[in-house]
């Protein structure tokens, strides 16, 4: 008898959250404000060349007042490796004025606030709310994406519907680990293009093992 979604998603939570390791955070930035910066200039690149800009970034510009002042030109030297650098050293300049003008310097902890400010979208702002408000948050990026069609969680490709239909199958206290656990086996274990099916621990609750 096939299992129900709900099954799938709770057993795979378990499961994944009885091997993986306890914090699991792929930036390494803990305050809200760097958090923030760092979560934006990840967008179109890897979590690794935003940890070699943000030392120099957030030495020179620690806080929102800081980097709201900042030249823009200066702002994308530091943060040309990431590239769309002239985009992001706008985002992260307009994002710190809003912060000082309308939150007192502080970051916002509700989706309606954090996807006004430039350069937040729902994932991003699901990290902050997760991570940081230690609130409900499903955080759907490539790696969750294609983790979840492939258990069988969902067949679209939407986001925001992802993001819906996942919240449903499981309470909300585990939405924000099952994010960061099912984010981590998509990095180590269900890769895009050859995972690695045989040695996979929730292998028996996903509709597409064995993936050829």
């Amino acid at each position: 008898m096939a299992l129900s979604k709900e099954t799938q998603a709770l057993k795979s939570y378990e499961i994944l959250n009885g091997i993986s390791p306890k914090q699991i955070s792929f930036l390494s930035a803990t305050d809200p404000f760097k958090l923030l910066i760092s979560v934006i200039l990840s967008a179109q690149t890897t979590d690794l060349q935003v940890e070699r800009v943000i030392g120099t970034l957030f030495e020179q510009y620690p806080t929102s007042k800081e980097l709201s002042d900042a030249d823009v030109e200066t702002v994308k030297e530091i943060i040309k490796s990431t590239g769309f650098y002239s985009v992001k050293a706008k985002n992260i300049i307009a994002t710190s004025k809003i912060l000082v003008e309308s939150f007192n310097g502080k970051v916002p902890l509700t989706m309606e606030d954090l996807t006004s400010l430039p350069g937040v979208g729902r994932k991003s702002a699901s990290v902050i709310i997760g991570q940081i408000g230690n609130k409900p948050a499903i955080i759907v990026d490539t790696h969750f994406s294609r983790v979840v069609r492939r258990i069988g969680l969902t067949d679209t490709t939407d986001p925001v519907k992802i993001e819906r239909e996942v919240a449903k199958l499981l309470p909300p206290k585990f939405h924000y680990r099952y994010s960061m656990l099912i984010n981590y086996h998509g990095r180590t274990v269900c890769f895009a293009r050859k995972p690695n099916c045989f040695e996979c621990s929730i292998s028996s609750y996903c509709d597409s093992f064995p993936i050829t």
